[in-house]
């Protein structure tokens, strides 16, 4: 009898263990590295750095431009105010009562015990 037994729990054993070829496919769902709304915020804090980036650059650009032409302008504006008053004192030179009569007596004027005075103009 405990043959026969030994024998019935063998078939009885065999067939409640689950046969191990057959495999269920499961599909496991990669998660990324980040979300798609992190993305969308990267991509958004993204292009706005690069839009800060292009405007400070444009910004400091105009603005050395416009530096670089003032210089030349205070630099016109300095050489203009040298040559002014190198004619302002020409102008004095040439408007000197002695030159006046030298001049006026070598071309034949004659000057009869009168002085000469400097005229000045209204708009000095």
């Amino acid at each position: 009898m405990s043959a026969n037994y030994a024998r019935s729990w063998q078939h009885t054993n065999q067939e409640q263990t689950p046969k191990k070829d057959q495999k269920v496919a499961v599909k496991v769902k990669k998660q990324g590295w980040i979300t798609k709304g992190e993305k969308a915020i990267f991509s958004i804090v993204g292009a706005g750095l690069i839009a800060a980036g292009v405007f400070i650059v444009s910004f400091s650009s105009n603005t050395d431009a416009l530096n670089r032409d003032i210089q030349k302008l205070e630099k016109t504006v300095q050489t203009q105010k040298v040559e002014n008053e190198g004619l302002l004192y020409e102008m004095k030179e040439l408007s000197r009562p002695e030159r006046i009569t030298k001049i006026a007596e070598k071309n034949g004027l004659k000057i009869q015990n009168a002085e000469v005075k400097q005229a000045h103009a209204f708009n000095n």
